[in-house]
Parts: structure tokens; C-alpha cells; sequence
């Protein structure tokens, strides 16, 4: 991948902190659902309920798509990313602690949250590792996309 294109990938993602995941139902069905997001380079992580079907469905298969985006207010203006990836429950408290700490920053100062943030031990914690990032760019011509495989 070279430089432009990687710098491109990260200022989007570095730009939003909401993305759609999809992971695959146990009757085959695609469920798709949006969640925050933080990340480190390419690396991104969410989290979700324990329990979460969502959660259940990444323990029967790894794989997900996900797109970021926003709306553009000019159709030539629409930029986003979607990405083939392999999540990963994190199991390293260490590495969880840091998430969990990387999350407020994503966002802008809060007046109040309706409780503390909650430990690694009342979330499930994802890693998404990209295998090929589709990156979506209108100004270089009507639905332009730049495809990277990581």
C-alpha cells in the first residue's frame, strides 16, 4: 500500500468513531450494527454486551465487514471505508484497560455520562485486524474506490 493511500485510511478513521458492523447470524443471515469504534493505526476495536448476539456471532466466525462513513452534503464529496476484517475477542487485561481508556477521548467533552465506564470484566472487547480495505472517494470520479489488501 503506499503512502498516500495509507495516510488516507487513517486520517478517515482517525475523522469518525462510528462505524456498521456486519458478523454473520448462526442461520446465515448478515446482521449489521452500528457501534463506536476507536483505533490504533489500522487496528481498531468496539465493544459490546457479553451477551450480544453480535458477540455470539464473532465466537462462531471471525469474519465481519464494516463500512465508516458520513454524510456528505455534495454526492462528489462522499468519502468512506469499508473493510473485509477478522475480529478478536482482546483477552489481555492490559491491552483492554488500554481501550477502555482510549475511548472517551473519540469523543468531545461530556457535561455528565449516566455511570462510570465499565471494566473489561462487564464488556466484550473486539480487535478488527483489516485483510482488504475498499477506500471510497467520489471526488476522484463518480463511486472511485482504491482497494488494499493488508
Amino acid at each position: 500500500m503506499d503512502q498516500e493511500l495509507k495516510d488516507k485510511i487513517q486520517t478517515l478513521l482517525d475523522q469518525h468513531r462510528v462505524m456498521t458492523v456486519a458478523t454473520l447470524r448462526p442461520d446465515g443471515w448478515p446482521q449489521a450494527t452500528t457501534v463506536g469504534y476507536v483505533n490504533e493505526g489500522l487496528t481498531l476495536y468496539f465493544l459490546c454486551g457479553l451477551d450480544s448476539q453480535k458477540a455470539a456471532n464473532i465466537a462462531r466466525d471471525d469474519r465481519v465487514s464494516l463500512t465508516i462513513d458520513h454524510d456528505a452534503p455534495q454526492v462528489m464529496e462522499i468519502t468512506g471505508l469499508s473493510m473485509a476484517a477478522r475480529a478478536q475477542p482482546v483477552t489481555d487485561r492490559a491491552e483492554a484497560e488500554k481501550v477502555l481508556k482510549m475511548l472517551p477521548d473519540k469523543y468531545p467533552p461530556q457535561a455528565s455520562l449516566p455511570g462510570p465506564m465499565p471494566t473489561p470484566d462487564q464488556v466484550r472487547i473486539f480487535r478488527v485486524m483489516p485483510t482488504v480495505i475498499s477506500v471510497l472517494d467520489y471526488s476522484k470520479g463518480f463511486g472511485h474506490t482504491d482497494l488494499v489488501t493488508c
